[in-house]
């Protein structure tokens, strides 16, 4: 594997495989967002937050990308199938609210959360319900290309005749329809409508009760929840792209059936790579409000839950989902929040003592050897898959070269202003541009603001002319005081810097 390409684990083939773009310097890159009836839940915070790393480290390389993220506000049924109400319907009644009411109110809870978050917008946001055109073009397209049956005003994808003429359907979750069909449950009450249990609507006639329903050729109706990306993505992506993403438990029935709908329309597979994240587990235990095994982004943010011992800023933990890859399942514990803020505040400390670095000395062929192979095995980690973890990791091993030279450690301060500024821009790139964290140290309104930096740089200040006049007293009240206070005070070669303990 050349660690200066990048490699992505296709989740079609189960093979990391070396990435081309189907454009050179262009990548269109589909990511299935938010349906939008309740607020945001915390694993698919960590589903967008990882999309959000991969979609900056492809601007990194220099790819322009055209990002799209949906926002599913009408067809998801509360079953994931074809029964039930509409998820966002059903919540419209129970507020008292137009649908397009709860859509926007949760829309705005996504974006807001987002932002705390500290992820880039989207290319394109594209809604369901403002493509019903685009959708009702693709039922027509899979219906004249003898793959979907119309029945009772539903139309409906003829997976069996599917599955007869390619090998596509069930490659992607590894299904087969044998095992689609044991899995239908009996009592479906549109069951009698298929031709086969395993078959899924593309557009569903809607009866009197349904808010959300538009005139299609077939009935009043709606389309399905699958038939929206595929048509959204082929809008702005075209028939075939690079990247299409989304949570793990979306490979089936979801992705799967967009793969068949694309096939369907246009004979060709919709993307070239899959990418999925994993679970997030709490306590080593799958999320369930049932089990009294969950917790919300806000109650992180304000310690409000039983599950955890204190309160945990957005950026904490932001860094403790980039401590695990995104293929991976992630176990949120309070031993494991605690762990990742002492990591970040270490992090950010080393970070603003460097930045800060204006001489650099005359070299040092041995560290910095190592410094340079720090930096390249970071980029090598990104190259492989994303690999947050293994890159930030890399970042860790140069922090103790930094308080080496803090500390005026022989060899160590000699580094040349070069290497120093290489330095400088690596930390930078991957902690704010690539990883997407704020210092909070440094952020206004925060615990840390850069008025209390001014301040500290006072006493500093004030602590530095008492040693100058040999006024000890003061000087050392100054340091047992904000000892006191879990301020540490740390005396080196270029000057007097603290950090909380």
């Amino acid at each position: 594997m050349n660690t200066q390409d990048l490699y992505i684990q296709n989740s079609l083939t189960r093979e990391k495989e070396k990435f081309e773009p189907i454009e050179e310097g262009f990548i269109g890159m589909y990511v299935c967002g938010p349906t939008v009836y309740s607020d945001v839940h915390l694993g698919n915070c960590r589903t967008f937050v990882s999309f959000d790393v991969i979609y900056r480290y492809l601007l990194h390389l220099g790819y322009k990308v055209r990002y799209v993220r949906n926002i599913t506000d009408v067809g998801h049924l509360t079953d994931d199938a074809d029964q039930g109400e509409d998820k966002i319907a059903k919540r419209a009644k129970l507020e008292k609210l137009e649908p397009m009411e709860v859509v926007q109110k949760y829309t705005n809870g996504f974006h807001d959360m987002m932002d705390v978050f500290n992820t880039k917008k989207p290319s394109i946001e594209p809604r369901a319900t403002g493509h019903i055109m685009e959708q009702i073009k693709m039922v027509e397209a899979i219906l004249d290309n003898g793959l979907a049956y119309e029945s009772n005003g539903s139309v409906y994808f003829n997976t069996v005749k599917f599955a007869s003429e390619n090998e596509e359907y069930g490659k992607l979750s590894g299904r087969v329809i044998d095992e689609l069909m044991s899995e239908s449950r009996d009592d479906l009450k549109k069951q009698d409508e298929k031709q086969h249990p395993s078959d899924f609507a593309i557009w569903m006639r809607a009866d009197e009760t349904h808010l959300m329903k538009w005139e299609s050729p077939w009935s009043i109706g709606f389309p399905g929840w699958h038939l929206e990306c595929s048509a959204m993505s082929t809008k702005y992506l075209g028939e075939h792209f690079d990247i299409h993403g989304g949570g793990n438990d979306l490979k089936f029935p979801h992705h799967e059936n967009e793969i068949a709908q694309n096939m369907g329309a246009c004979n060709c597979t919709p993307a070239n790579y899959w990418i999925h994240t994993n679970m997030l587990l709490m306590n080593g235990r799958k999320m369930a409000k049932s089990d009294n095994n969950s917790i919300t982004p806000e109650q992180l943010f304000t310690g409000d839950s039983e599950h955890i011992s204190k309160a945990y800023s957005p950026m904490i933990v932001k860094f403790f989902m980039l401590q695990s890859h995104y293929g991976s399942t992630l176990d949120l514990t309070d031993a494991g929040l605690l762990a990742a803020e002492k990591g970040y505040k270490r992090i950010m400390e080393a970070n603003r003592y460097l930045q800060a670095i204006e001489n650099g000395g005359n070299g040092n062929e041995d560290v910095e050897e190592k410094i340079g192979t720090l930096i390249n095995q970071a980029q090598a980690d990104m190259n492989d898959d994303f690999n947050t973890p293994k890159s930030l990791s890399r970042l860790f091993e140069l922090v103790p070269i930094i308080n080496s030279h803090k500390d005026g450690k022989e060899g160590f301060s000699d580094i040349s202003q070069q290497v120093i500024d290489k330095l400088k821009q690596t930390f930078s790139i991957y902690l704010f541009d690539i990883f997407g964290l704020k210092d909070e140290f440094e952020s206004e309104g925060n615990a840390i603001s850069s008025k209390f930096s001014g301040l500290m740089e006072l006493i500093i200040d004030i602590r530095k002319d008492a040693r100058t006049e040999k006024n000890w007293s003061t000087s050392d009240k100054i340091r047992d005081k904000l000892q006191e206070l879990d301020i540490q005070l740390k005396d080196g070669k270029e000057g007097t810097h603290w950090s909380l303990n």
